[in-house]
């Protein structure tokens, strides 16, 4: 059995093809969410061979470049199995139903609405990316880039005892909403300097040389963007040594080492969403478009630098 789902079918476009059902337990999809800039470098054809196996959603279709069904933040409502329902969470794709044994599934705690459950795997990625940025109490903290995984980064750590938190971005409407999450907001040019823990999010060159220039002595940079196959020099001369600066790399493809012992996948993931039971968060949904006029839609919303999380609703 098959559904309606989005495929990238080459360079900047996108239609609505059928995708296999799977099997397990129905999900009606009532919403799913774009993430912005893994989604952008799919649809532009610009994941790199090497990193092809490891770039494949769960439940992706096709292989990259094209033609792809790709996505990882559905939101529906099980219609059978013990989960009937029940909202649930997914990593699938853009479709308008599906099935998943019930472990691929993971309810959605009572004080979550479906609208804001979209960002399940983004807030997974900010939790990863605060561990390993090794960020504590009482910590001078920037991210640089005010997306929506640098905004949910920040809204974390905003959350440490006694931490200052400054959301660096050259948009100013980044301002309130940094803000409103308890973070400082300030333009690159305004960046303050000499923090514990520098967080790079901006999927750029320019941020990444900003986050380095941020950092204090012996502070560590944690880069979480994924550069895709673009190549980014750093200025690794000047005072990078002699101030013992350290950059770590955050992925979420795996867990910490010093976590694994105790935390899975999925209590990660559904860490994740009780992490979302927070009304601000809703400011971080920057627009919707209904699933039938997706494909049109689809290319101009990656591309708009103001998206934060686009909701799709079915």
């Amino acid at each position: 059995m098959t559904a309606d789902a989005l495929w990238c079918t080459a360079p900047g476009q996108a239609a609505l093809r059928p995708g296999q059902m799977g099997e397990g337990i129905h999900v009606r999809t009532l919403f799913s969410g774009i993430s912005r800039g893994t989604e952008r470098l799919v649809l532009s054809g610009q994941v790199p061979d090497s990193e092809q196996d490891r770039m494949r959603a769960p439940f992706q279709e096709g292989d990259f470049p094209f033609p792809v069904k790709y996505g990882y933040a559905a939101v529906g409502l099980a219609g059978d199995g013990a989960l009937a329902g029940r909202h649930v969470f997914a990593l699938f794709p853009h479709q308008t139903e599906f099935r998943l044994p019930q472990d691929a599934l993971i309810p959605l705690p009572d004080a979550l609405p479906p609208e804001r459950a979209i960002m399940a795997a983004n807030m997974e990625t900010a939790l990863n990316i605060l561990w390993d940025s090794g960020a504590g109490a009482g910590d001078r903290i920037a991210v640089v880039g005010g997306g929506l995984v640098g905004l949910l980064t920040a809204s974390l750590a905003a959350r440490l005892p006694g931490a200052e938190v400054t959301v660096i971005d050259p948009l100013p409407d980044r301002a309130p909403i940094a803000g409103d999450l308890g973070c400082a907001y300030a333009a690159p040019d305004a960046a303050p300097g000499d923090r514990d823990v520098v967080i790079h999010t901006s999927a750029s060159q320019a941020g990444l040389v900003l986050a380095l220039s941020l950092a204090g002595p012996q502070a560590t940079i944690a880069e979480a963007s994924w550069h895709g196959a673009a190549q980014v020099a750093l200025p690794l001369g000047r005072a990078f040594h002699s101030r013992r600066l350290r950059i770590v790399s955050t992925q979420v493809g795996s867990i910490p080492p010093d976590r694994t012992p105790r935390w899975t996948y999925r209590r990660r993931l559904t860490k994740a969403l009780d992490l979302l039971c927070d009304a601000r968060l809703d400011a971080l949904i920057s627009g919707q478009t209904a699933f039938a006029d997706l494909p049109d839609a689809y290319p101009g919303i990656l591309a708009d630098p103001a998206t934060l999380c686009h909701r799709i609703a079915y």
